[in-house]
């Protein structure tokens, strides 16, 4: 797979898988995830899908719970695709081991997560690509695994945001947290999570299609 650089989307809002250590009672409430494309300023949904390449796609991820303690949402993986499949190949994955958003470091890119401004709202940027071998336009779609926690939980090693520049550092949290993104940050198991603070909640959402022309 080769990557090279130089209207309607969809935000979906989605009912997310409930894992089960949570209590049933937290589990029967609602909460829904969102991924919206954002303008330059952050603050209205980007009207059109169109961009050039080379330009930022600004993302905001976002849980909306109702009647719910408060939340923080993180983007725990995400992958770039020409189709909605997310098995389809090529496949581009530039968030990985959660929260760790690893285009720029691939790439020498600008992509980043932004420093956070509410728990429950994420916000980062991916530079627009091609796949090639490229035609006149491309439609990329980009479907990424959502995932909120109490907002009182500490930031930890599967619970992060993490963006590379001259190494990995956190939006957020501690930079120490983001130190697994260069080898692998393995997942808690299900037995240590016995606490309120370790409720958890996961979903996934798709933008697409996204043109990126020459």
């Amino acid at each position: 797979m080769f990557v090279s650089r130089n209207h309607d989307v969809s935000s979906k809002y989605l009912k997310p898988t409930w894992i089960p250590y949570t209590s049933n009672m937290v589990a029967e409430e609602l909460l829904y995830f969102s991924l919206r494309l954002m303008t330059a300023d952050w603050q209205f949904e980007r009207p059109s899908n169109h961009y050039r390449l080379g330009d930022i796609i600004n993302m905001e991820a976002s849980v909306m719970p109702y009647h719910h303690v408060p939340l923080r949402v993180f983007v725990d993986r995400c992958v770039a695709t020409l189709a909605p499949d997310v098995h389809t190949v090529p496949r581009y994955s530039f968030i990985e081991d959660h929260g760790c958003l690893v285009d720029a470091k691939l790439t020498g890119s600008s992509s980043q997560f932004l420093s956070r401004s509410q728990d429950d709202k994420i916000q980062f940027q991916l530079e627009s690509f091609r796949f090639q071998p490229e035609n006149d336009s491309q439609q990329l779609y980009i479907t990424c695994h959502l995932k909120a926690t109490a907002a009182s939980s500490p930031i930890d090693a599967e619970n992060k945001a993490c963006s590379f520049t001259d190494g990995y550092v956190a939006a957020g949290g501690v930079d120490q947290m983001c130190g697994c993104c260069d080898s692998s940050c393995a997942a808690r198991k299900a037995g240590d999570l016995d606490s309120d603070s370790d409720l958890r909640w996961e979903g996934e959402a798709t933008l697409g299609p996204i043109i990126v022309q020459e």
